[in-house]
This record gives structure tokens, sequence and C-alpha cells, in this order.
């Protein structure tokens, strides 16, 4: 995996803004430490991070190739899973490589399709081509939005990167943020509005689209979109196309020059993948496959079952890695590494994020990268196949808002009286809500039920897969690892949108489908354990420390979080008593002891990107 910068300036020859670029570029060290590179000429600078995992010769980048006399040169950041097939159809053509990388098959693509080549494409990436012909710069991003890919005009220039401090680095973009951009921290975080970059005038290519730059402007357009229709199997026909698209997307992913290992929580999603890598290491003799886990010091001592997360993960792992027979390494954190790590994940996403849940992740990456290069995750099931409980419970589903987030009136009130009328949290939020609603494809005719349903999906799909997705590719890249995602397929999420929900809710079970996919596969008490979201600590040591961190930021004048919120509200939560057990503000995982950390981490994160607002 990689990171990938450039700027286009339609008035400047850039041969002279070097020293500019590798700044920027520096910036993605650690998602590619493995090489850099650069190609300017003229009006184009691309610059390039490696980290090596298929063909580390010849898939070095920026990579050229000439069509007839003129150069399409690109910069990359994914991998492709079909990279096989699209390259003998390539060679029918008459095309010619030099190399095994999917990095040259992709150029090769674009050369023979232009951006056509896109619906050919198997694979999370972000990339960038210069067309020396047309004079165009061509910019696409994956379909489910794996990688990520951000980008700002400024008059003649274009500026883009896998991530926002790379773009921070150039002096034409500034730490701004505007009142949208308040609103995205207070009242959307740590979810973003899809395509918002949060400062001002940044943006984020959406998953799915493609933008091209030219001197005459920009143009974005959707490439693919999901397309809601009549499900035409029965249910055993559902149930073996699901299993075989997802035995098939999994053995594409493992494919690597470099160690690959799974994670493993004990939980459906993980452990269906790492029973399906086992298989495929035992027939093709790769050895024993590796796996991970992650827990914290004393969490059997504090853990308490409660909804969300009804029993503890270790004695899961135990039991898949002996039924699977991995090599399994269990990774346990304390507290005061966990806290110390909250700042690092904050510089990791360029944002204030999900606190504990990314920094453990960081963790538990920065460890695993000792011995690996590439891991296989269980993100996106839930999100796909219906694992949350806003999917099958009554109030959740019929909630007119984000139903991970049901407490916006209650977050407005963190707020400054003066910041509240001007942000209008409960608008904003109402407002990104019914845009995403409008944009659901329907089905003509559909039942009201099974309309809100997809409705529903919709929502997870484009929002709260999204935020999962950012923290997994910032946490694992900070960390200088590769993360793959097979349930993020997009003809898994193609086939299963349609997929009724009295299939995906089989025997009344959160992705009951799956679990019957799999059958056969994996021990039917593991197939059909109630769901347990990733582990996060429950030592109340957790929850004293980000209450101690808040309190120092609540009582420095210096603190630009002061000017923000409404410091009795916020002093009256500091002042209640909190555990891992308070009910969620965010999702499933985030609740009083995130909340603290949320705020503090507001306040460093201003301070650290000496952050400017601009209302």
């Amino acid at each position: 995996m990689c990171g990938i910068v450039g700027w286009v300036h339609w008035q400047k020859d850039l041969s002279s803004e070097r020293h500019v670029l590798e700044k920027m570029t520096a910036c993605l060290t650690n998602r590619g430490p493995d090489a850099e590179g650069y190609w300017i000429a003229n009006h184009v600078a691309l610059g390039h991070r490696r980290l090596s995992v298929v063909d580390p010769v010849g898939g070095q980048q920026p990579m050229t190739r000439y069509a007839g006399e003129y150069r399409f040169t690109m910069i990359y950041n994914g991998e492709l899973y079909n990279t096989e097939e699209i390259r003998k159809d390539l060679v029918a053509r008459g095309h010619a490589f030099r190399s095994h990388s999917d990095t040259e098959v992709l150029l090769a693509a674009y050369i023979e399709w232009g951006k056509a080549c896109l619906s050919r494409l198997n694979g999370i990436f972000a990339f960038a081509i210069w067309n020396e012909r047309e004079q165009t710069l061509f910019l696409a991003r994956d379909r489910m939005g794996v990688k990520p890919l951000f980008y700002a005009e400024r008059g003649p220039s274009f500026l883009f990167s896998s991530e926002l401090k790379a773009l921070l680095a150039n002096p034409e973009v500034k730490p701004e943020l505007d009142r949208e951009g308040l609103a995205e921290i207070f009242a959307i975080g740590p979810a973003r509005t899809p395509g918002h970059g949060v400062f001002r005038g940044v943006q984020e290519v959406r998953p799915g689209y493609c933008v091209e730059v030219r001197q005459g402007g920009v143009s974005l357009e959707k490439y693919w979109s999901l397309e809601s229709k009549p499900h035409p199997d029965d249910f055993p026909t559902t149930v073996e196309r699901i299993r075989a698209l997802l035995l098939d997307s999994i053995e594409r992913q493992l494919v690597a020059d470099v160690p690959v290992a799974t994670l493993l929580s004990g939980g459906l999603d993980s452990s269906i993948i790492t029973a399906a890598a086992a298989a495929v290491f035992k027939r093709e003799q790769r050895g024993t496959l590796h796996t991970y886990s992650i827990d914290y010091v004393d969490n059997d001592l504090y853990f308490q079952a409660h909804a969300f997360q009804p029993n503890a993960d270790a004695p899961w792992v135990k039991r898949v890695s002996e039924f699977v027979g991995t090599e399994h390494h269990p990774i346990t954190f304390d507290t005061p590494e966990l806290v110390s790590a909250l700042k690092t994940a904050v510089l990791a996403r360029d944002l204030p994020g999900m606190t504990d849940v990314d920094a453990s992740l960081y963790l538990f990456c920065k460890e695993i990268k000792r011995e690996q290069t590439v891991v296989l995750s269980g993100e996106c099931a839930d999100e796909i196949f219906g694992g949350y409980p806003w999917f099958y419970r009554e109030d959740a589903l019929q909630a007119e808002t984000f139903p991970w987030a049901l407490l916006t009136d209650q977050r407005a009130r963190w707020l400054s009286p003066d910041l509240q009328a001007i942000l209008r949290p409960e608008e904003y939020v109402s407002q990104r809500y019914r845009e995403t609603l409008a944009e659901v494809p329907r089905l003509h005719g559909e039942d009201p039920h099974e309309d809100r349903r997809r409705e529903m999906f919709y929502l997870n799909l484009v929002w709260f897969m999204n935020t999962l997705l950012d923290r997994k590719d910032r946490m694992s890249m900070a960390a200088s690892l590769e993360a793959r995602v097979p349930f993020c397929d997009h003809r898994i999420v193609e086939y299963v949108w349609n997929v009724p929900w009295a299939m995906k809710y089989d025997q009344n079970r959160e992705k009951g489908i799956l679990r019957k996919a799999f059958e056969g596969i994996l021990p039917d008490d593991v197939l059909y354990r109630k769901k347990s979201p990733y582990p996060k600590t429950h030592n109340p040591a957790y929850a004293k420390a980000t209450r101690e961190w808040l309190n120092e930021v609540l009582n420095d004048a210096s603190s630009p979080l002061l000017a923000l919120i409404d410091l009795p509200t916020i002093r009256e939560l500091v002042a209640r008593k909190a555990d891992a057990t308070s009910i969620p503000w965010f999702g499933q995982l985030m609740s009083t002891p995130q909340l603290y950390a949320y705020l503090a981490s507001i306040d460093y994160w201003l301070r650290e990107y000496k952050v400017s607002i601009r209302l």
C-alpha cells in the first residue's frame, strides 16, 4: 500500500517547486516506508511513497508508459485483486509487460480503455494519471472507499493527496475551519459527511467517483452505484452464492509477495476470514496461518456483559484458532499505553476520531507490523448483512436520523450558546440525513418496511462503513501495515444489497444468512455467537485518565476549545461518574470515557494543526 500526492498549477512551472512536493510526500512516509518517487513536468508534479507488497522491483512509481509519442504517468495507492484477468485481456490486445505488478496493469488498462477501465477493476485503489496527450489529470477512488483521496482547488491550482496532512504541507492549503467544518467536528464527528474534507475548501473524492482535471475546470463523475432490483434467487441459491463470492474474495486478497495474516476476534466475520484463509494456506502449502487478537490488561476483571457486548472475546479466539489450526498471537495493552496513543491517533487521522477505538487499533497494527506486512480484517460485514441492532430494533430503525448518533440534541448543548446559534447542529444533522435518503436507489413498488430497511442499509454503507474504513486505513497505514477487507468486494455488496431482509435475518438472527452460508466451515457455537463489537478496554483507569485529560484542558485558560463549548455543561459531564457501560453517544463503542477523550482531542487537534476558525 502507498501514499500519493499531486499538484497541478496551470500558471506556474512546478519544476521550481520540487521542495514543496518533497515536503508533501514526506508527510506520507508511514504509508510507504520502502521507497519514494517524484515526477515533475511543467505544470504537473506527482509524488509517491511505497509500501512494497507485490513485485517490489517492477512496481516502482511514479510509473510512465508511452502510447505512441505521448506519455501517461501514474501514481497509485491500492491493490487489484483481478490483475491476471485484466493482464490477459490486455496481452490479447497487443500490450506487453515488463513486470508482474498490478501498477503496470492498471496503467495499461487506462491507456487502453480510458475511464471505462474502472468497471473492470476488482480492488481497493486511489490513483492519478497524467495524460500528456490530452493535458488532463485523471483521478479515481474505489467503489467502497477503502482507500482515501482528498483534493483542494485554489484558483489555478489543483492539489490532491491520500491524507489531509500532505495537502496542509502545501502553502496554498490552510488549516481553516468554516461553519460546515465546525459542524462536522461537533455535530457529525467522528463521522464525516461523504465528500467533506472538514478543512475549508477541502473535499474528498467520494467512493465510486472519478475526477478529470483540465485547464478549463474540474469535473466529477459517478462511475459506480448500487442498483435496486428484485432478488431472483431462492434461499439455498442465495446462501451458496454468498459463500462462493466471499470465499473467492478472501482467496484473491491473500495474494502477496510478503507475509499475510488475519485479525481474529472470535466473532463471526473474522472467524470466517480466518477459516477460509487457513484452508487456502493448507491447499497451497503456504505453511501455518498466523492470527492476531487484541486485549487489555485486567479486562477479565472489569468486563461486564451488556446489550452491546454480551461476552468477552478471549475464549472465542482460542476456540477458533485451535479449530482452524493457526499460530495465534494475543497482543495485550495496558491503560497508559492506550492513553499515550490517543494523540498519535489524532495525527494519523488528521482529525479528532474514535479516541481509544482508533488508538488501540494503531497500537495493534504497530505490533503486528513487527512480523507481518498484510492482514485481512472483517470490517464491513455488519453494514452489508445487517449486523447492528438498528437494523432490527424498531425504535432505532424508525428513528428519523442516523441511528448510531441519536443524541444530537445533547451534543448541541456541549457548544457555547453563540456557536449553537451559528451551527444549528440538529438542523445540520437533519439536512445531511435527508440528503442521503434522497440518494437511495429505490425499487418501485417495494413494501414500505423493506424500503425503510433499504434506506438503513444505504445509510450504513455510505456513512458508518466509511467511518470504519477511514479508521482502518489511517491507523494501519500509520503503522505501515496493509489491511485488506474481503467483505468490501463490490460483487458481494451488489448482490447482498437486493437480498430481502427476511433472508438476511434468517432464524431471527442478525447476519443470519451469512451464518447459514458458513455452516460446516466453522463450529455452530462460533457461527451463532451473539455479535460482539471491536474489543475495547473496560478498565476504569481509562475513564479516569480521559477525565483528567479533559479537566486539564478545561482548566487551561489558553485552550482553544474553551471558546467553542458551554463550559458549565462540560464541567457537569466531567463531574459525573463514567464507566465503559455508559450509554453510547456514537455507535456501540463510544460512551462517556470516549466523550472525554473526544473533546480533549479536539483541543489537541486545534493546537497541533494550528487551526484557525473563519465563520
